[in-house]
């Protein structure tokens, strides 16, 4: 599609950005200088750009800042003697095949973001970690396991320092899925998504 027939709704896509069997939602930002590889993002979210993300699903709504790694490799550091990629990477360096099954493992180890996640500056989420709805990660983070819905955590290893909101409101938020509703509900909305007692009352 050229930019003369880009309509509102299409993805935004910065200088330098490397899409490997990646698929792109309504609304998308991506800034510049990234690599996403077999990557599902979903409508409205953004990358701030210098991120690499690979096998993961991104929900929509999500906020992700600069320098953001999701799902980076592994080196064996217990598996093999060397931990040089060499010895998976041998194409490279003339010494034979490459070894598909140390690259399948991080496939089978996707990371999975919910809606409405904000992920801070340099924060990394390592492989096979699932974070949830409304999640908040601190910038800098090394996320090594599950983050609940509407937590936030910061930390390395992260750990959870807080909930955005109580249980009862956290329910009522998932119950509703703001995030599905339709562009022209969201803009009829918009006062009451810049009010959070005002939506809470007309819509939870």
């Amino acid at each position: 599609m050229t930019l003369a027939n880009a309509t509102p709704s299409d993805p935004k896509i910065g200088n330098n950005v490397e899409l490997k069997q990646t698929r792109l939602g309504q609304y998308v930002h991506l800034g510049d200088d990234a690599v996403f590889e077999e990557v599902e993002v979903g409508d409205y979210s953004y990358t701030a750009g210098h991120n690499q993300i690979h096998y993961a699903t991104i929900g929509k709504f999500v906020s992700i800042a600069t320098y953001v790694r999701i799902n980076p490799g592994n080196h064996p550091t217990y598996q093999r003697i060397a931990q040089h990629h060499f010895t998976y990477r041998s194409s490279a360096y003339g010494l034979g095949e490459d070894d598909n099954d140390f690259f399948n493992w991080r496939r089978e180890h996707a990371v999975t973001v919910g809606h409405d996640v904000w992920i801070g500056h340099n924060a990394v989420i390592m492989p096979g970690v699932t974070v949830g709805n409304g999640a908040v990660i601190g910038s800098s983070a090394v996320v090594t396991k599950d983050v609940e819905p509407f937590s936030i955590v910061a930390g390395v290893a992260a750990k959870k320092i807080g909930m955005r909101f109580e249980d009862s409101l956290i329910e009522r938020i998932e119950r509703s899925q703001w995030w599905n509703w339709s562009h022209e509900t969201l803009q009829e909305r918009m006062p009451e998504f810049r009010d959070l007692d005002s939506f809470v009352e007309k819509y939870l």
